[in-house]
């Protein structure tokens, strides 16, 4: 009996355990089995509803994103006048290395064996200068000699004289060369007009030796034969006289030898009175004031002659460079071969960077404007300093207003001005960095007077009379609604929120588009595919 009992109760226990199994079975294969009617409940896309962003407090900054190349300012081309030299132009030395520094007074080349020296000045070397020419050149060479405090004459004069000739004498001096020479055939016309002047010198001594002969009067051995012709002319005529006072038949009276003898004493006398006056030396005063001329003119063929002889500047041996000092960027010459003209290429000392924008870009920029680039990672100011009509305006890169670098179609080079920033104090490292690259500049052009209200461009909708309206977010179950705004600066995907028919304060929520399902209930049906 007992053991009937126990049977029947582990029949029970057996057949609760597969109960529970069983149920335990079906839960599960319940939760992996989907009805149609849920799996396409499942699959239909959500309830399309709205995109919101919440209005915003912050500045707006409006800016100009220009691209520009990375160089050293003010590029120039250098050439010197060789057609003085009379003959092929050959380098000997002096070739200086791309990076050198160029000031005044530097020696740029060496060309058969004479210096170009570099000195300031706008106005280009056009010819040789000597004593005597005149012009706008000498006033500048002028002005460079007293920029290194060399004196050179009167700075407002115009004219090649002894000083400025002093002044280049120094020059030379200062660079260790020989100054140039005026050459062997005026040296040779120089003492031909020396020789010109002993000569007339000595034409003049002769004349005046005569003058002074024919004004000294008699000698003194003629005064007393004149004066004893004068006494026996008279003794004579005194004898005549008493004769004829007294005649006798032995001596009778004759008028013909008293009149021979009053004429002997009139021409003893007249003899003697001419020997006392004062002798015509006209001729000889005439000879002495021609010699006179002559030595004169001599002298002035002499200081004219010397004049030419004073330390020139040949045409070949200087040039003048706007802004010193300069940076040597290429050089053309070399060592044994010959320059025709252009022989180097010079920039400034300072590194710049010249882009273009447009013409209504450009009109946005004022020089003096800060911006900044970047490099590695770190900005770098930048100031505007030059705004100018483009020569060769290059193909607009990224242009104000782009966004994520898509670069702009070129405007017409009519319509486009070339910009120029500086940097500031620069390291080796940066410069070395910089040099010869392409970098974007980014310009503030305007921006808001602190923090304002603003919203995504996207929330502005346009109104039925083309004003700017937003939508407001509903909130607790009310609808959303549509508030008409004034809009002011925008910049960087958002505008200003100026005014408001309706109050609008930060953290208000503002529709900005409708949440697309579509791709979502896609993925929804089949992500595998999304995936791939």
């Amino acid at each position: 009996m007992s053991t009937q009992v126990a049977g029947g109760r582990r029949t029970i226990v057996v057949m609760a355990v597969v109960a529970v199994v069983c149920l335990a079975a079906g839960l599960g294969l319940s939760r992996l089995i989907v009805s149609p009617g849920k799996d396409a409940a499942d699959a239909a896309p959500p309830t399309a509803g709205p995109i919101t962003v919440p209005v915003e407090s912050r500045v707006i900054d409006n800016e100009l994103v220009i691209r520009g190349d990375v160089g050293y300012e003010d590029p120039l081309a250098l050439r010197v006048e060789t057609g003085d030299l009379g003959g092929p132009a050959v380098v000997t030395g002096q070739v200086p290395e791309v990076g050198t520094e160029l000031g005044a007074a530097s020696v740029a080349l060496e060309i058969v064996g004479r210096p170009v020296i570099v000195l300031p000045g706008d106005l280009p070397t056009y010819r040789s200068l000597r004593a005597g020419v005149s012009g706008p050149d000498v006033r500048q060479l002028k002005a460079a000699l007293g920029s290194l405090g060399i004196g050179a004459g009167d700075p407002a004069g115009d004219t090649y004289d002894a000083a400025t000739a002093a002044g280049v004498r120094a020059l030379y001096q200062r660079v260790g060369y020989e100054p140039p020479s005026a050459g062997e055939e005026l040296q040779e016309a120089v003492a031909a007009a020396r020789d010109g002047v002993r000569a007339a010198q000595d034409g003049l001594a002769a004349a005046q030796r005569e003058l002074a002969g024919a004004g000294g009067g008699p000698a003194r051995s003629t005064i007393i034969g004149l004066d004893t012709a004068v006494a026996v002319a008279r003794a004579m005529l005194a004898d005549e006289q008493a004769r004829c006072a007294a005649p006798t038949e032995e001596v009778p009276c004759s008028q013909i030898d008293l009149l021979q003898a009053q004429g002997a004493v009139a021409q003893a006398e007249a003899e003697r009175a001419e020997a006392d006056s004062p002798a015509d030396t006209g001729a000889q005063r005439a000879a002495v004031a021609a010699a006179q001329t002559q030595l004169a003119s001599a002298r002035e063929d002499q200081a004219e002659a010397q004049t030419a002889t004073l330390t020139p500047l040949p045409a070949s041996e200087v040039v003048f460079v706007p802004s010193l000092p300069r940076r040597v960027d290429v050089v053309s010459a070399t060592r044994g071969g010959t320059v025709t003209g252009e022989f180097m290429s010079v920039s400034g000392a300072t590194i710049q960077i010249t882009g273009s924008a447009t013409r209504a870009d450009a009109e946005l920029l004022t020089v003096g404007t800060v911006g900044e680039i970047a490099l590695d990672g770190q900005p770098l100011a930048v100031t505007v300093a030059e705004v100018k009509d483009a020569v060769d305006a290059p193909a607009a890169g990224q242009e104000a207003g782009e966004e994520g670098g898509t670069e702009q179609p070129a405007a017409p080079k009519g319509d486009r001005r070339s910009v120029v920033f500086t940097l500031g104090a620069l390291t080796q490292e940066q410069v070395m960095a910089l040099q010869n690259t392409n970098v974007r500049v980014r310009v503030p052009v305007s921006s808001t007077e602190g923090e304002v209200l603003a919203v995504p461009l996207a929330a502005l909708t346009a109104g039925p009379g083309g004003e700017s309206r937003v939508e407001l977010a509903g909130a607790d179950g009310k609808p959303s609604s549509l508030v008409t705004v004034t809009t002011g600066l925008a910049a960087d995907g958002y505008v200003e929120i100026a005014g408001a028919e309706t109050e609008l304060v930060a953290g208000d929520l503002v529709v900005v588009g409708v949440a697309d399902t579509t791709k979502t209930a896609e993925a929804d049906a089949d992500p595998g595919e999304e995936d791939g």
